[in-house]
């Protein structure tokens, strides 16, 4: 599956960044290519060869590379390696470019501001339990160039983020899904509008005889597409549309909006397949969700708990809250930049909001008006006042919801450590009971 003239084959590359996607990038080009490993953390300890070694800035700034690998996570104006990397741009490219590069196989890349690993996992689950060879890869699942015995026949799913689209030159997919765009990394990407460019290199980069599936009800990407001279097949998901399916799946995980959201790009992105309908509502009935995301970690006839950790930014919250009532909201954490609450009072008139963050007067602001906020030192004394008051109202349906709203770094390591910490709380709070 190698082709004779593949651009990275006996080239000398730097790999800048190793995490699991340059550690992969690493071992897949380490016979094939001439490589040069850099890390902003110089005490990083990387266990690939014992005789292997991380090279130092001077040494990096002195050799002329024919080609970069950069980490997505890497921000190019915020590194160690910034004037280099900006004076060599066009050298740059990801682990997603060296996987195409290689491999020709059908995949299915699934990007969006919420919901795209849950896509991604679903579409995944569904040709697994269909007898499909399918790899789940990418910002999910097993990092592009770690997969194993790859044959003619095997398929991909994708999930990219928009720090891999930005960075990638020459990837392309033959299914591409934009779920739905908001505001988001925006202290990456500067402004909205770079942000919505870098989401749409994955479909920029199709050829004419790919497809893309689009949100029809998301008016940041059909302007986009409006404004774009794309040559392959555009399908419109009106994710508001009810699908015949629908009646038949049991499972109440679908029941919030964004998840019905994601279901519909599943379904129509599942008609390129030959599928055997039983076995797919099978599979959709027994989903059970990713963990941290819009999650029910306890359920009894009066209180839902909902870990939905994931959540860094208000849309992504009111995809879950807009379904939803008789709600304590949990939120906190560092709020995105130029992020803003969009559901009405009126549709809030249930819900009571505690903010755990030292942020609090920013989220405090956007929630201004619409609910009643209170902000508490942490997580446990939120949890506390709020077992207290469902005690003490005694109302027949309580939903607990953890959905941050923000970004985790303020006090954890990241999301699931966020929401670990979270299900420990609750575990407590239950067992005290």
């Amino acid at each position: 599956m190698i082709k004779n003239k593949n651009i990275f084959l006996e080239k000398k590359i730097l790999i800048y960044g190793l995490g699991k996607s340059g550690v992969s990038s690493y071992k897949f080009l380490k016979n094939k290519a001439d490589l040069y490993l850099f890390d902003d953390n110089e005490k990083k300890n990387i266990k690939l060869k014992s005789n292997l070694r991380l090279h130092t800035l001077k040494e990096i700034s002195k050799i002329n590379f024919d080609k970069i690998i950069i980490s997505p996570g890497i921000n190019i104006s915020k590194c160690k390696l910034s004037k280099t990397l900006k004076k060599n741009s066009s050298k740059i490219y990801t682990d997603l470019d060296i996987f195409y590069s290689f491999y020709k196989n059908k995949s299915i890349t699934v990007t969006g501001t919420n919901g795209k690993s849950t896509t991604a996992q679903i579409l995944y689950e569904v040709l697994e339990d269909q007898r499909y060879d399918v790899r789940l890869i990418g910002n999910i699942g097993n990092p592009a160039l770690s997969e194993k015995k790859i044959t003619k026949h095997t398929i991909f799913v994708i999930e990219a983020s928009s720090y891999q689209l930005e960075y990638s030159q020459i990837f392309s997919s033959k299914y591409a899904a934009i779920l739905n765009i908001a505001p988001d990394h925006i202290e990456r990407h500067k402004n909205l509008k770079n942000y919505i460019t870098a989401k749409f290199k994955l479909l920029v980069s199709q050829p004419n005889n790919a497809t893309a599936f689009i949100n029809k009800n998301d008016p940041l990407i059909t302007k986009k597409i409006d404004n774009n001279n794309l040559k392959q097949k555009i399908i419109k998901i009106d994710s508001k549309k009810s699908n015949k399916i629908y009646n038949q799946i049991k499972n109440e995980y679908f029941l919030s909006s964004g998840n019905k959201e994601n279901l519909s790009f599943v379904l129509k992105i599942l008609k390129i397949f030959k599928l055997n309908n039983k076995i797919l509502l099978k599979t959709l009935n027994k989903f059970k969700g990713l963990k941290y995301r819009q999650q029910i970690i306890f359920k009894n006839k009066n209180l839902t708990i909902i870990n939905d950790s994931k959540s860094t930014s208000f849309a992504s919250s009111e995809n879950l809250l807009k379904n939803l009532n008789y709600v304590y909201w949990i939120l906190g954490g560092i709020p995105k930049k130029s992020d803003q609450f969009k559901l009405s009072k009126k549709h809030c008139k249930n819900f009571k909001a505690y903010i755990f963050s030292k942020h609090h007067k920013e989220f405090k602001k956007n929630l201004k008006n619409k609910i009643i906020v209170k902000n508490l030192k942490d997580l446990k004394d939120i949890l506390n006042e709020i077992f207290l008051d469902i005690k003490k109202k005694k109302l027949e349906k309580n939903i607990i919801l953890f959905s941050p709203a923000g970004a985790s770094f303020d006090n954890f390591k990241n999301f699931e450590d966020r929401g670990l910490y979270f299900n420990k709380l609750i575990k407590k709070f239950i067992n005290a009971k």
